[in-house]
Formats: C-alpha cells, structure tokens, sequence
C-alpha cells in the first residue's frame, strides 16, 4: 500500500534520516571518507527499516533526448526524500546547486544536504531544503 505523501510524513521522515546519521556520526566522529559514512547510514536505515535507493543515477532529459550524464544521487529515501552526503570542511554553495537539482530532477519535493566533518551533524552538519512540490502537499 502506497504511504499518502503529506508534508508531515516527510518531516518525519526527514528526522529519522537525521537520527541515522546522528547516530553514525556518534559511532565514527568526524574526519572519515564519505564513502564510509555512506555505507553506515545505509546500514542505519535498513536497522530502522527505511526504504531507500542508493547511487541512483538520475537521467537528464534535455528537448526531450536522453543525455548521456552520470548525476547519482547519494541516497533517495522512500521515492520522495533526497540525501546527499558530504565530508568537507565547508558545504559550499554548489552542493546546494547539486541537491536543489537532483531534487527537482527527482520530483522530489524535499531534500537533505548531511556533511559528516562536523562536530555536531544536528546543529552544523545538515541543512533541509524544500521546492514548490512540498508546499503543494496536504499538512
């Protein structure tokens, strides 16, 4: 059966993704490689049972023909929450870009920038992002 997508199960979606990387976060620190932060979080949301697809390349339609580009999403949780991972000293502005698109390319409504090369993933590490899909939605 089919989850009713309202804004309210993707905010509690959204705070259980955040409570997996905490929750990594807390286990490894900071200051690993993204890839094993990546394969972490994985193990996190299968013991949570979240349902995700990970490193799903995203196609790029332009004038209608397929391009031949390789955008792969870190992780899209439940068909509708993007999660794009880091581990950098500082989320730039193009990471943003990254996840905005891949979001809109998606038709994902709400989307989740983590950066592991922090102190605390909660207060510093995340940054939730939402289009004009997810204030469509029913409360």
């Amino acid at each position: 059966m089919e989850k009713l997508l309202t804004k309210k199960y993707l905010d509690n979606l959204t705070f259980e993704v955040i409570g997996a990387a905490i929750e990594v976060h807390k286990y490894f620190g900071q200051g690993l490689l993204e890839s094993i932060y990546h394969e972490a979080l994985k193990e996190e949301l299968i013991n949570r049972k979240i349902n995700f697809q990970t490193e799903l390349k995203i196609p790029v339609i332009y004038k209608n023909k397929p391009l031949n580009v390789d955008f792969r999403c870190d992780l899209f949780v439940e068909n509708c929450l993007v999660v794009e991972l880091k581990s950098v000293s500082e989320i730039i502005p193009t990471f943003q870009a990254q996840l905005l698109t891949y979001m809109k390319l998606l038709n994902s409504p709400k989307g989740i920038l983590i950066n592991f090369n922090c102190k605390n993933i909660f207060k510093h590490g995340q940054q939730t992002f939402v289009n004009e899909l997810f204030r469509k939605l029913p409360d």
